[in-house]
């Protein structure tokens, strides 16, 4: 064929394409019928792959077939077009240049096709090796060329398979899938295909279901009783759902794009019919019914392949023990010897995870955890309000080992939810403040883990104090209790923690939790945010915040519980949003509450400032410092500064600076604060210059450094002592030291020339902000001592922020006095103590918070 005429054909094949693929979306957009459209399209793009077949010559020298989703009549929008070219054993030369001149032209005609040119012998072979493979040709379908290489390919793959090898290698698949999406169904921004809960769970029992000789389509495995024809509509159902999204997803995004990613959340929410309204906006109405779903598929997908599993190891011997006259446990998993068992006796359900808890058992038996799925609807009213009911769901608390998995499981199977309406409520909620990364329900359970995780003695090197406060604790039960409550009442509108108490109150009078205990968990839930507020927002080492949190605190009992669940509470937000100072602040602030607490409730700021000294020198004495070479430092410190700085902090200043007392130029020193190099501590010592905290924050932020914490000091002969915590952009262990040396040099240059302050651009909105943004709030008001004012800053975390701030305060002659860093994800709140004769004229003040908003805004 000529040139010419080649092009001229994949010029037409092209349009023919194009117009095609917009008349079916215009269809899908009217109909909304998922499946007819991926028929469609499938019969599109095979006319064209066949048309183009016979044009170019090929015929009945190879065979080409449809693989993956395209084989399995699944093409979606975008993606991509898998085809095997299937050659005999004996291949021409001439052939190759055809192979060649066809897959060109697919590209030509803008199919995007994954292709790959076998023999029968090699797609053995790459199956053999790689299960991929393997399940790609499980799913073909001939469309162009000769049949009987075809018939040969599936008789050879049919005769080389191993179905208990396919079986086991694809559960460990899917394993390692979940594993990759943190193995829940409830991220905020979900992958419709891959993540638990998506298409890719169907398509798994599909294939094993075919590979095992079953059935290839949910009829065939409802006639083959491995599906019940309620489960058969229901996971029928979830799947049109799936496909809806996973289509509208490909149409908006343009391209091939699997993620329900926020910036096509509420696009494809209107796509699908929704809109906003005055509870909620399209997207979240659209990710609630993904995750309704994500879950059916979920819970469908753990009893269909212990079914399967089951099926084809029928014949293999078994371990069975009774455990009561309901239930005994089979190779390690619970088996009823009665199905009708929930229907008869209904307080069983829960009886079965308690078994499982207890007996550390890896799941439910396939009829039992069929039985138990069908059986939930008797868990309504007088099922929650039953003693023994009551009874039996406390006791998985008091049991300890075991509890997260049971709760996961209860969840997954939808028994939570329904024996505990209030929780179900929150299922699917989505949190819009860009650091929880999880919905409502799966953050609350991730809270659990973590206090568990506490629990558990192999896990005790992780977080020492926290697994000795946690295992000297009376009742651990009540600590679980609250952190199942402390979110419950998100997404009704209001103070979730105030709202909350009254569900804590309700829960523990229904559960029998009575007195002090439950006058705790009522406490814990109104005060869960107190103690991370206070530990990053207010000075720690300020005695009176000491003495006011140690009065809310009231004795070191709930001090130690509000501790350990603010731990577990920051650590299940997200994997990036604990860190090591984080850590240091809330123990910190823990020790010194307590010791607070131990001494009779009140501190004495004379024998603290004396405490806090006498720490300090037997750390100089550590370090070899000469006694009594600290006295002409110290005296140009005052009380204020004793007790603003910890021991550690105040040696470490002593050292470096008691030879250096009266220098002229500046003085920069950093240091690692902790082995796993989270951050440094940076001291700046110089005499005092206007706009100082301004020019060390734009030198930080230009750099792209972060600032957590910052305690500005001016000394009685007015030097400035400032120090700052500051967080690192990603290094290795190997260069860490040489970052120190540039700090320390280059910050110290530019404070020594006094150069104009350089703030760094602002860059710009990332996509989370874009979608759910962060109205810009300033407010500045006197302190309880009215000798200094207080600004309190929420806005969407960019680069220099803190630098363009500290320009605007420095404009208006503003001096900082502390500053106190907050960013969760994307969000920041920042606290700064002020001291300024401006600040009292209302007029200056109004203009100063107008300008710091401008400066917020991206």
């Amino acid at each position: 064929m000529s040139s010419d005429s080649r092009n001229a054909h994949c010029k037409r094949w092209r349009q023919a394409l194009q117009q095609g693929r917009e008349a079916l979306a215009a269809d899908y957009r009217t109909s909304r019928n998922a499946r007819d459209y991926l028929l469609r399209h499938g019969q599109l793009v095979d006319g064209i792959i066949r048309s183009a077949w016979e044009v170019l010559g090929m015929g009945q020298r190879a065979a080409l077939l449809a693989v993956g989703g395209y084989g399995r009549g699944q093409l979606f929008p975008h993606s991509d077009i898998d085809l095997l070219l299937l050659l005999p054993e004996a291949t021409s030369q001439s052939l190759n240049g055809f192979v060649e001149d066809f897959i060109g032209a697919m590209w030509d005609i803008g199919l995007e096709v994954g292709h790959s040119v076998r023999t029968v012998q090699q797609c053995l072979s790459e199956a053999a090796q790689d299960i991929t493979v393997e399940t790609t040709l499980l799913e073909n379908r001939l469309l162009a060329g000769n049949p009987a290489l075809y018939q040969q390919l599936n008789a050879a793959v049919e005769k080389h398979r191993d179905p208990l090898a396919f079986l086991e290698g694809k559960l460990l698949e899917q394993q390692q899938r979940h594993t990759k999406h943190f193995g829940v169904t409830s991220n905020l921004e979900p992958n419709v295909k891959e993540s638990p809960g998506g298409l890719r769970d169907l398509h798994t029992i599909l294939w094993i279901s075919k590979a095992i000789g079953v059935g290839q389509n949910w009829d065939s495995l409802t006639r083959n009783e491995i599906l019940t024809p309620s489960e058969a509509r229901l996971i029928r159902y979830s799947e049109r759902q799936l496909e809806q999204v996973r289509i509208d997803l490909h149409l908006a995004a343009r391209r091939r794009e699997d993620r329900l990613i926020f910036d096509l959340q509420q696009q494809v929410a209107t796509m699908g019919g929704l809109s906003d309204n005055k509870a909620k906006r399209a997207s979240e109405q659209l990710m609630q019914l993904y995750y309704k779903s994500a879950k059916n598929v979920s819970q469908l997908n753990g009893i269909l392949l212990p079914n399967l599993r089951a099926r084809l190891l029928c014949d293999v011997p078994r371990t069975t023990q009774q455990l009561d006259q309901h239930f005994y446990s089979v190779n390690n998993m619970l088996g009823i010897y009665d199905s009708d068992v929930f229907d008869r006796e209904p307080a069983t359900i829960l009886l079965a995870f308690l078994h499982m808890q207890r007996h550390s058992l890896n799941g439910m038996a396939p009829r039992t955890l069929r039985a138990l799925w069908h059986a939930r609807r008797q868990i309504n009213e007088r099922f929650r309000h039953d003693p023994q009911n009551l009874q039996l769901f406390m006791q998985l608390f008091r049991e300890g080992r075991g509890l997260t998995r049971t709760l996961r499981r209860m969840n997954l199977y939808g028994v939570l939810g329904k024996y505990w309406p209030a929780f179900g409520r929150i299922i699917g909620q989505m949190q819009h403040d860009l650091f929880h990364v999880y919905t409502v329900d799966e953050h609350i359970l991730m809270v659990v883990r973590n206090l568990r995780r506490f629990a558990v003695p192999e896990f005790n090197h992780e977080y020492p104090l926290l697994s000795r406060l946690i295992g000297d604790f009376d009742k651990p039960e009540l600590l679980y209790i609250a952190g199942m409550l402390h979110d419950i009442a998100k997404g009704r509108g209001g103070d979730h923690s105030q709202l909350g108490m009254a569900d804590a109150a309700q829960f523990c009078d229904t559960h029998g939790i009575a007195g002090d205990d439950r006058e705790l968990v009522i406490w814990l839930v109104q005060h869960h945010l107190t103690m991370s507020s206070i530990a990053q927002k207010q000075d720690i080492y300020d005695p009176a915040t000491i003495q006011q949190f140690a009065d809310l605190a009231r004795n070191p009992r709930w001090l130690a519980a509000l501790y350990i669940l603010t731990v577990a509470d920051i650590r299940g937000t997200s994997p990036k949003v604990w860190n090591a100072w984080k850590a240091k602040l809330l123990e910190d602030l823990y020790h010194a509450t307590l010791r607070t607490l131990t001494r009779g409730g009140q501190i004495n700021a004379d024998s603290e400032l004396e405490e806090r000294k006498t720490a300090a020198r037997k750390l100089l004495r550590l370090n070899t410092v000469p006694e009594g070479a600290e006295q002409a430092f110290w005296a140009q410190l005052d009380m204020v500064y004793f007790l603003r700085h910890e021991p550690r902090e105040i040696a470490w200043h002593t050292r470096l600076l008691n030879r250096c007392l009266h220098t002229t130029e500046p003085v920069v020193r950093a240091r690692l604060l902790d082995d796993n190099k989270d951050g440094l501590q940076l001291l700046v010592y110089t005499p005092d210059q206007p706009e100082l905290f301004a020019r060390i924050c734009a030198f930080l932020g230009r750099h792209n450094y972060s600032i957590a914490d910052a305690k500005i000091y001016t000394t009685r002969h007015n030097y400035a002592l400032d120090t700052f915590h500051v967080f690192l952009p990603e290094y290795h262990d190997s260069n860490y030291r040489d970052l120190i040396n540039f700090i320390e040099f280059e910050l110290a240059a530019t404070l020594q020339r006094q150069d104009p302050i350089q703030l760094p651009p602002k860059g710009r909105l990332n996509r989370h902000q874009k979608h759910f943004p962060i109205r810009p709030q300033v407010l500045i008001r006197p302190d309880d001592k009215g000798r200094h004012y207080v600004l309190s800053i929420t806005a969407a975390d960019s680069p220099g922020l803190l630098a363009r701030i500290a320009k605007v305060l420095s404009d208006y002659r503003v001096s900082v006095d502390s500053a106190k860093i907050m960013t969760l994800g994307g969000r920041v709140e920042d606290s700064f103590l002020l001291s300024s004769a401006c600040l009292g004229d209302d007029r200056t003040l109004l203009a100063l918070e107008n300008d710091l908003i401008n400066s917020l805004r991206i």
